[in-house]
């Protein structure tokens, strides 16, 4: 390995266990060489890649600013619920049902689904606050035959835990979709994105063991605050 990546590695680690506690400096680049023995440009290129991977700020004249690190990580491939994701990574979340309310599928659903238009449906928004900030926004559509009673008290809660646990249904896949799209004004007011004038969409045909689809989902992502991230293995084609 080399001796910049050694570095950026010891750096990272100290920086995750907060010796280097968010908004403060970095040892400047002396003081750096010195601690660990090395040349200018080999301290430059660990510091580059701190700041490539968003853990520093340079400032001309202060030195290295250690960022605070508000990104989860979202699986792509897999099917994971947002609460089993709060729960793993200790996210500090509140969910707040926005609109819950019966409807029909019209020609747009439909186009997208394939459900037939007018097949009732529950159409279900929630925003999910962190650190005091609406940071994600879910839209959810759900077939009422599949789903035939859903509340306030369960959608504040994890949806797909009633679903397995109480309809004992068996989720099987997703088709995800994942694009960077303008802010539109019912998005912007729903959400606190902070002058951002984009957002991450990811949209979602959730299917049963029988391969129906049951769910269509578009989960709204701030930009700073999320990752997406798969681990992928190559395979010629």
């Amino acid at each position: 390995m080399n001796k910049f990546n050694e570095i950026f590695l010891d750096l990272e680690q100290k920086i995750l266990e907060k010796e280097y506690p968010p908004h403060t400096l970095l040892p400047s680049e002396n003081q750096l060489i010195k601690i660990y023995g090395v040349s200018r440009e080999t301290i430059r290129k660990a510091l580059n890649l701190l700041t490539t991977e968003g853990y520093i700020q340079k400032k001309q004249g202060k030195g290295s600013i250690v960022l605070e690190r508000n990104r989860f990580d979202f699986p792509i491939a897999g099917l994971t619920s947002y609460k089993e994701l709060q729960e793993a990574q200790h996210i500090p979340s509140e969910t707040i049902v926005q609109t819950l309310e019966e409807t029909t599928v019209d020609q747009a659903l439909s186009d997208v689904t394939g459900w037939v238009k007018g097949t009732p449906v529950w159409h279900l928004i929630r925003q999910r606050k962190i650190n005091g900030e609406i940071v994600i926004l879910d839209r959810d559509y759900l077939l009422k035959d599949v789903v035939p009673v859903l509340t306030k008290q369960i959608s504040e809660g994890s949806i797909y835990e009633y679903f397995e646990d109480e309809l004992q249904l068996t989720i099987a896949y997703a088709q995800k979709e994942i694009t960077v799209e303008p802010v539109t004004v019912a998005i912007e007011e729903a959400m606190d994105l902070n002058g951002d004038k984009y957002v991450v969409v990811v949209r979602g045909l959730v299917h049963l063991e029988d391969t129906s689809c049951f769910e269509y989902t578009e989960s709204i992502h701030r930009l700073d605050k999320f990752r997406f991230v798969e681990f992928a293995r190559r395979r010629k084609v």
